[in-house]
Order: C-alpha cells, then structure tokens, then sequence
C-alpha cells in the first residue's frame, strides 16, 4: 500500500542567514559611502530570476498612465525594501491607501517582496527599481503633479536599507534620494518613510515643494517590524489610522504622532519622534490634492503595537 502523499510545503519567504558580501568587514563609514554611490549588491541570482524580474517591472511599468495637464494629480509609489513580510504586507496596503485618497487609480506602483503567503509576483523593492520607477514615473507627469513616494524597511543612520533575504544588499541614501529626484525634475513629492533614522532624511529633502513626514527622527529607532506582524508602528499610525481618514495631512501627522507615542509609553520605549516637514509650496499642492478626499475606510491587520524590537 503506497504511503499518502505529503500535501503541499508551507511558503517560506527569504530569510536573512547570511551577512551582505564584502560587507562584513566594513565600517558604517565605509558602508555610509557606498549607500551614498547607489552600491547593491545581488549574489546567486539565476538568469531565470533575473529575467522573470524584468518582465515583473515592465509589466509594473506599462500599468502607469499619463497626467491630464493642467490637473493636479498624484503619482503612488510604495516600496518595501526588505524581504520581511511585514514589509511587504504594509507596502501593499500604504499602496492601496494613498492612491485611494490621492485618487491615483491608473497611477499607482507598488514594489515590494512577498506578503508570506506565497512568492511576490511584484516587481522587488529594491534601489535599481525604484530608479526605474521614479524615471517612468517622471516621463508621465505634468510639472504640477506630484509624487506620493511610500518607502518601509529597516533604517541606519546613513539612509534606509535595501535587504532580500541572502541575495540582495543596498541602501538608499537621503543624498542619492534626492539626485534622482533632482535628476528628473520631480519637485512636488510628499515622501513617506517608515524605517529607523529615518529623520535623516528631512534636512536632505526638505524643499519649498517638499512635504516630508518620517517614522523617527535622525538618531532614533522606530519600532514594530517583526516579520510576522502585518504593520509596524509608523505604517499602522500613519496609513492604517491616520491618511484613511478625510483629513489634511498635517493634521493626520499629529493624529498619528499621538498613537506611536501612546504605544511607546505602554511598551516602555525610547520616543521614536516622528518628523514632519511641509513646504510653503507644498501646501499649494496638498490643497489641491485634499479638496475632494474620500471617505474613510476600516482599519485592516492586527494592530503594531504588539512587539517592541526596534527595526
């Protein structure tokens, strides 16, 4: 009598075993210095892979609609940078939220690693396709449009950090975020960004026709990035509370400010200090953007606030 068949093996998504090649051995410093040159690095990925991703992102890319000149008009881009399903799950979800409320439908990216129920068949979050997205994304807006630009993953004092399980290391750098924005000429950006340190970002950034709203302040840890979990606690405070809401931005900064800091006292944590910088010009576009903001949706996931490790 044949023994029955064993059903099929649970989805395990990338894990991290191993350190980043090359990097073992190097100090911040040093690291600081190849984030700030765009340096990543892939080991042992097959042709097939390579391919089958390529054809993920130009797939992802063909989906982007043009503007309608004259309109002001929102472009989403979420990123999870980080093969930790938590990372993907809140990358998905900041997606869905933002370009329903910037009403981005036809212009609206998310890359991103697995949700940890099966392989990702998104483009990855990683520096070279986000490159590529922003670059597409500034051929099809008008100079009055904006980008709406989500990013989470775990964060250094030198920028946020690009890690897929054993194959792919990086980082991106508040200075070389801001080449590439340079480069292509995208001045209207609301940037979101969930990671730790993530206040480096703010003096780079910040502009007239910046909006910047970060999970910590420049020498502070955020906090709820277990793999498991389906938020951390910036992407929970901000996106799943505070932006499903019909409410300005500012506004929904402050509410979700008063949740993290609410979860952190119970939990006995260090302030992460959220930041929040807006642009004498970027209140003429978030105006235009929030005049007809639609109605708010139900909470989705398990609350953050159940684990305390810093990310």
């Amino acid at each position: 009598m044949l023994a029955a068949s064993a059903g099929p093996a649970q989805y395990r998504p990338p894990a991290h075993t191993q350190p980043p090649p090359l990097l073992a051995g190097a100090t911040e410093g040093e690291i600081a210095m190849l984030a700030e040159q765009g340096l990543v690095m892939e080991r042992d990925r097959p042709p097939g892979w390579q391919l089958a991703e390529h054809r993920r992102l130009d797939h992802a890319l063909a989906t982007l609609q043009p503007g309608h000149r004259g309109t002001v008009e929102a472009f989403v881009l979420a990123v999870g940078l980080d093969s930790d399903p938590v990372f993907g799950r809140e990358a998905r979800e900041a997606g869905r939220v933002l370009a329903r409320r910037y009403a981005a439908a036809g212009h609206s990216l998310v890359l991103a690693g697995s949700d940890g129920a099966a392989a990702s068949p998104l483009p990855m979050g990683s520096p070279a396709n986000i490159a590529a997205a922003l670059a597409r994304i500034a051929e099809l807006m008008g100079p009055e449009d904006v980008l709406v630009l989500y990013t989470t993953s775990h964060g250094a004092p030198y920028g946020i950090v690009y890690d897929d399980g054993d194959q792919g290391f990086g980082a991106v750098s508040p200075s070389r975020l801001m080449a590439m924005l340079e480069q292509l000429g995208i001045a209207n950006r609301l940037l979101l960004i969930s990671a730790c340190y993530s206040g480096v970002f703010v003096p780079v950034l910040a502009s007239d026709t910046t909006a910047i709203l970060t999970a910590s302040s420049a020498d502070r840890t955020s906090f709820g990035c277990q793999a498991d979990s389906d938020w951390t606690y910036f992407g929970d405070a901000a996106i799943n509370h505070a932006l499903r809401k019909p409410q300005p931005l500012a506004q929904a900064a402050a509410e979700a400010e008063g949740l993290i800091g609410q979860w952190e006292r119970r939990g006995a944590l260090l302030p992460s200090q959220p930041q929040l910088r807006i642009g004498a010009g970027a209140r003429r576009w978030l105006a235009a953007l929030e005049a007809h903001l639609p109605a708010a949706t139900p909470m989705v996931g398990r609350p953050s606030a159940t684990g305390i490790k810093p990310r």
